[in-house]
């Protein structure tokens, strides 16, 4: 555990749920957690008691779940999904699937389980917000920044040069739908402000930029476990024992706050002049109204709590990124390749590459929205930037 770490609240320790099993991490609310074949080698899944309207019977609720993220397409993916139905579900269907957002890791099963989980009485749909939804479908069919011929031309515009990186991206324009390869033909729009009543509680909806096109968090502050005390035990009672409790909240934050690893902040070919980084900040302090103590479920590591001293990490690990950007490029002209060495020293695989580029690119922009650096277009066709006072 870095020293980060340590300041944040790990309730579950170095528990893990199992491959194909789950662990109950609040009344109603079970952790799933599947493996991706990436260096970031998981993710985090949610299942949710839920009850719907039953269209037969006014006034009776059918009984079952939500799922909230889905995991990549792929075998593996599907047969831990089928562990979980065999065994998790109390016999219960899938009412609905939750989309945090259009990733691969989110969305590529979306399709399989409300294809999987729809009968002739009920539909079970797909949730999510109107931007990743068409952004999903987009990519589906085609690409949309991990590869092809058009991010190809982005990142050489950024000075990623070298010919064999160039052509691999180049030749990954499957890359997305190979990991989506549908999305479903129809969804139900969840926007920022809006409630979803699941399980007879309110889960209001958090939108969040920077990461991806629209992504939505989760949060319901009637969760009544796991809670903390409003006073410090008396002596000699056992922890909590004897002490008034809270309810603090819960919040499924998808990618916007990760405990570990600070979340990927990129600018891609799709949008090439976006601000992606100050977007990404100011959606972060719109989780900083919420209970300190509130119960984080991330898409990525464990479930903690210190929501406001890791959003403070988040802005201070941003900050030092751009003081060394801002550094070197006051020094000389920087193209975003040349920014990678001070951003990410360790050595980094293709994949990585993309990511590490886009993120390069992204903390280049925001100082040039902020007007502290200035972009040319070099007659080589790569784009770098200097500092103004320069």
């Amino acid at each position: 555990m870095n020293l980060l770490e340590q300041q944040l609240d790990y309730p579950f320790a170095d528990t893990l749920p199992a491959s194909g099993a789950t662990l109950d991490v609040a009344p109603g609310v079970k952790w799933i957690r599947m493996a991706l074949p990436f260096a970031l080698d998981h993710i985090n899944l949610w299942l949710l008691r839920d009850e719907m309207d039953n269209p037969d019977r006014p006034g009776d609720k059918i009984q079952g779940w939500t799922i909230v993220d889905c995991c990549i397409s792929r075998e593996e993916s599907k047969a831990q999904w089928e562990a979980i139905f065999a065994t998790q579900l109390e016999g219960l269907p899938v009412l609905r699937v939750i989309v945090t957002h259009m990733h691969p890791d989110h969305i590529g099963l979306a399709y399989w389980l409300c294809e999987r989980w729809t009968t002739a009485t009920h539909v079970c749909r797909l949730w999510i917000s109107a931007t990743d939804y068409h952004s999903a479908r987009i990519g589906s069919q085609s690409t949309t920044g991990f590869g092809g011929e058009s991010a190809a031309r982005f990142f050489a515009a950024h000075g990623l040069v070298d010919p064999e990186a160039i052509e691999k991206i180049r030749g990954r324009a499957s890359y997305y739908p190979g990991m989506v390869p549908a999305v479903p033909a129809s969804y139900v729009r969840i926007m920022d402000g809006k409630t979803v009543r699941i399980g007879g509680r309110d889960w209001r909806c958090i939108s969040g930029y920077g990461h991806a096109p629209e992504h939505i968090a989760l949060h319901c502050e009637d969760i009544s476990a796991p809670t903390v005390p409003t006073a410090p035990a008396p002596q000699g009672s056992a922890t909590g024992l004897g002490a008034a409790r809270r309810p603090v909240g819960t919040l499924i934050s998808g990618d916007m706050v990760l405990p570990r690893i600070s979340t990927n902040v990129s600018v891609y070919d799709l949008e090439p002049e976006s601000n992606a980084l100050t977007l990404f900040l100011e959606s972060i302090d719109k989780f900083l109204p919420l209970d300190k103590d509130t119960l984080v479920l991330p898409s990525h590591g464990k479930p903690f709590r210190g929501l406001h001293t890791r959003i403070g990490q988040l802005h201070d690990h941003h900050r030092d990124r751009l003081a060394e950007v801002m550094q070197a490029c006051e020094a000389a002209p920087c193209s975003a390749a040349d920014i990678l060495p001070i951003m990410f020293p360790r050595k980094l695989d293709l994949h990585q590459t993309t990511f590490a580029m886009g993120e390069a690119v992204a903390h280049l922009h925001a100082l040039w929205f902020q007007e502290k650096l200035t972009r040319r277009l070099g007659a080589d066709g790569v784009y770098r930037f200097s500092s103004v006072s320069a």
